[in-house]
């Protein structure tokens, strides 16, 4: 079972579970209020964090943040029916899915798989979250912005930030300012909807760059592991040497491909090429 961790000062989180696709989330506590980082991939995820935070004697949210709009981030808001934040974007995604028929998930994945809002793997994950139990429900946030805001919680302050990305357009950072943290959520992952993975080389070079102009210590991507700045840096070094080969050879995959040699993960870097030449061809889209 997930174990809720404190990794800073005011910062708990729920670590991932890749099983049925959990996300990590996180509750910012300050002296006046808490805020929760995304709201889980379903009621139970959701319960299961109140649960170990009440354990643990910690303050449960007083207000939700969504990193963005896909299920395994925002299906348990019913569970915890606080005021939701979110970008445009992420309200416009969800009020999609609104009134949609979830007891029937197969056909209703299978559409949202033709609209570019789901995936096979979306039906996989979500038959092992919610078994036989299909009373999903899902909410619209009811606070929009549109670049970023900021809470100021007690002793501590945060900034949610529109960054977009291959992922989701809607993809946002959450900084915990006093702690130095830094909350990615997927914004550096390829695209998942909508056909194969994608990246596109200036997306993801532009995210390093917004990352490392954050004053962080510590950097935490939703379905990973917390990483201090510098482990973080080595980990992505590689990955952004490969995003530099190819905006220097476009579609030249055997240059591209040459230019990995030597490379500590050049087996999982050589099928993220895969996913750069599908993003050249890929005709751009939302969401």
């Amino acid at each position: 079972m997930q174990l809720v961790e404190q990794i800073s000062p005011h910062v708990w989180i729920l670590p991932a579970e890749h099983k049925s696709d959990r996300p990590i989330l996180a509750a910012i506590v300050g002296s006046r209020r808490t805020l929760l980082m995304d709201a889980g991939n379903s009621p139970a995820h959701a319960r299961l964090f109140q649960e170990q935070l009440q354990a643990r004697g910690v303050r449960l949210p007083d207000l939700l943040v969504l990193t963005h709009w896909h299920w395994d981030h925002s299906f348990g808001m019913s569970e915890w029916n606080l005021p939701a934040v979110a970008h445009q974007q992420t309200v416009d995604a969800l009020r999609k899915l609104v009134g949609l028929d979830w007891s029937a998930l197969e056909s209703t994945l299978q559409a949202l798989t033709r609209q570019g809002m789901a995936s096979a793997e979306t039906l996989q994950h979500m038959q092992e979250e919610y078994g036989a139990d299909r009373n999903i429900q899902v909410v619209v946030p009811d606070l929009i912005f549109a670049h970023s805001l900021h809470f100021d919680l007690g002793d501590v302050t945060c900034e949610i930030r529109h960054v977009g990305g291959d992922h989701t357009s809607d993809s946002c950072f959450l900084y915990v300012k006093e702690d130095k943290v830094l909350f990615l959520g997927d914004s550096l992952g390829p695209s998942v909807y909508g056909g194969p993975r994608t990246y596109t080389a200036n997306h993801f070079l532009r995210l390093l760059e917004s990352i490392y102009e954050y004053d962080a210590d510590l950097i935490v991507e939703s379905h990973g592991q917390p990483l201090a700045l510098t482990a973080f840096r080595e980990d992505l070094n590689e990955w952004e040497q490969l995003a530099r080969l190819v905006e220097q050879f476009g579609r030249d995959r055997e240059r591209i491909v040459a230019g990995l040699q030597g490379l500590t993960q050049v087996h999982d870097l050589t099928q993220a090429v895969d996913w750069y030449m599908a993003g050249l061809e890929k005709k751009p889209r939302n969401l």
